[in-house]
Formats: C-alpha cells, structure tokens, sequence
C-alpha cells in the first residue's frame, strides 16, 4: 500500500496595527473574520488563500509578524 504524505500546513500570524475607526465596513468585517478586534493583538492563522485574500484587503491595518 502507498501512504499518502501528511500534508504540513503552513501558519502565518498576523498582528493589527490600524484601527478600523471610519474605514468602509468590508475592512472591518475582513479584520473580524481575521479574529482581530483591538490594536496590537496576535492571531496564528492558516495560510490559505482567503486568509491571505482578507490580509490584502487590510494591509494597512495589519503587519504579517512571521510565516511558517
């Protein structure tokens, strides 16, 4: 039989550093649906596209601290 490799996702955190105060409400639902809600806080997330999608959409709002 062939084993079938273990596929390693990758993670990426992400620190906010912008506040969503008078930006359009899809910045503040991608920083939501990042799981980020007050300045300076950390989130480990997967490195996917949507994630890396939203990352786009706040990317002055957010600082991608480390990629593994």
């Amino acid at each position: 039989m062939v084993q079938k490799k273990s596929q390693v996702s990758k993670i990426i955190t992400v620190e906010q550093i912008g506040s969503p105060i008078r930006k359009p409400k899809i910045q503040r639902l991608a920083l939501k649906g990042l799981g980020l809600n007050k300045m300076h806080h950390r989130r480990v997330l997967e490195d996917t596209l949507c994630v890396r999608g939203m990352i786009a959409k706040v990317r002055h709002l957010v600082h991608v601290v480390s990629e593994n």
